[in-house]
């Protein structure tokens, strides 16, 4: 039986309570603004206490099964979780990979001691998940995927290089995409997707710092790595079917995550908070006919991604183009708040130049930061350019 409304908005204050008296206070050194800046020890614990405590007041994983540690209720409690942590700014759910892509992955289509041994360990943060899909040399092209997996008895010998896995050097589990078989006449079918410890000889992850100064992201090299068989998911050759379903939890066209924040979620109203006080030839800037007419539609296409979140849950709305919204999602949402944070940057006028550390900094530097890390989100998962091909493609059905 469904819930009913005023269960629901009981619920809420439930959450919104607790949230209130739990917040964590400010710890007095920067916190990421998403999962992929995770770079020192004191961040990683500071979050994974974080991530703990919001599972065991059992607000993570509400929708995922009891007996795998989650809540077996309806997703819409959870929805609410997120919708509630938005709105009192709590840190993230820094664990992302896990409860965002691998998760969901094998609660549809792993085996129960799949399900038995990974699980709760992602809720709980105890067991920190990175993605193994990306190569240097191969840019976005996924399926000319190098790196080899050979069988040798009971395990498999792994050789090569993935990057942009984030929180690589934390991680005691990657998903996986190698080659098994270079001989396939199609190269999608060489590949398997495995479910590979990270703490194994031979798998070495060298973190890289990225532009706004910050860690997250590694490059991973494997060198004669043995990793057990029975870690391959599915069966050899269904990597490439595994890995785009798997893209799919990651470009929010699925559901199935277990809840929380991967994002500090920066909105325009923030923007326009930023903006009160600053003033161009001794006017306040907000009454600057261009500039308000550049927030208008920026507010506009804020309001629109976000109907079009609720409009993509009904399908009866979605019929003249199934899975549109869904498919563009990803592209929509990281187009636009690069977008927006550029533009808040821009308005700073020479101050704009300034970044994290500079006193005389806006903000401490956040509207900067904010623009420089928004870039990862334009690149992971497919770049902007690849999912405007998968737009044209299987939306609009225009040729390759």
């Amino acid at each position: 039986m469904s819930a009913t409304e005023q269960e629901l908005n009981a619920f809420r204050q439930q959450v919104s309570a607790w949230l209130a008296d739990n917040k964590p206070a400010d710890p007095g050194f920067l916190l990421p603004q998403s999962f992929m800046e995770v770079g020192t020890e004191q961040q990683l614990e500071f979050l994974r206490e974080w991530q703990y405590r919001v599972w065991n007041a059992g607000y993570l994983g509400m929708a995922w099964p009891k007996e795998y540690g989650g809540g077996g209720v309806e997703p819409v409690f959870q929805s609410i979780v997120d919708q509630e942590m938005r709105r009192h700014a709590v840190p993230i759910c820094f664990n992302v990979i896990g409860l965002g892509w691998a998760g969901p992955l094998i609660n549809h289509i792993g085996s129960e001691e799949e399900k038995a041994r990974y699980l709760k360990g992602i809720l709980t943060g105890e067991d920190i998940w990175c993605q193994g899909f990306s190569e240097p040399d191969h840019g976005s092209d996924l399926g000319n995927a190098q790196t080899r997996a050979v069988r040798d008895g009971d395990e498999y010998i792994v050789n090569g290089t993935k990057i942009w896995t984030t929180m690589g050097n934390f991680a005691k589990y990657m998903i996986l995409l190698a080659r098994t078989n270079p001989n396939a006449e199609r190269k999608y079918d060489g590949l398997s997707f495995f479910l590979s410890p990270m703490q194994v000889p031979g798998i070495d992850a060298r973190p890289i710092r990225k532009i706004t100064g910050e860690y997250g992201f590694t490059e991973t090299f494997f060198t004669d790595a043995r990793i057990p068989a029975d870690c391959l998911m599915g069966a050899e050759g269904q990597g490439w079917k595994i890995a785009m379903q798997t893209l799919q939890y990651e470009r929010g066209a699925e559901a199935g995550a277990a809840g929380g924040l991967a994002f500090v979620r920066v909105l325009i109203n923030d923007m326009i908070e930023e903006l009160r006080d600053m003033t161009r030839d001794g006017e306040p800037l907000l009454r600057d006919p261009v500039v308000r007419d550049q927030l208008v539609q920026l507010i506009m296409e804020e309001k629109a991604n976000a109907l079009c979140e609720k409009r993509g849950a009904i399908q009866a709305l979605g019929t003249d183009y199934p899975f549109s919204l869904q498919l563009s999602h990803k592209l929509r949402f990281s187009e636009y708040g690069r977008r927006m944070r550029q533009f808040a940057v821009g308005l700073q006028g020479a101050a704009g130049g300034l970044y994290v550390g500079d006193a005389q900094a806006r903000q401490g530097g956040f509207w900067q930061r904010a623009y420089f890390n928004n870039f990862s989100t334009t690149i992971g998962g497919g770049t902007s350019q690849v999912q405007a091909n998968i737009i044209a493609e299987h939306v609009l059905g225009l040729p390759k």
